[in-house]
């Protein structure tokens, strides 16, 4: 099983990397989304 992830990560590469930047952004906002009325 964790041949296959590696096989899996070395394929997919760059993909992968924007992939989890973009669910970095997703949690960034949805914490920012969820603290914004404390300040209003």
């Amino acid at each position: 099983m964790l041949h296959q992830i590696r096989t899996t990560a070395a394929r997919a590469g760059e993909t992968l990397a924007g992939d989890a930047i973009g669910a970095c952004a997703l949690i960034v906002m949805l914490i920012g989304a969820l603290f914004l009325p404390a300040f209003l």
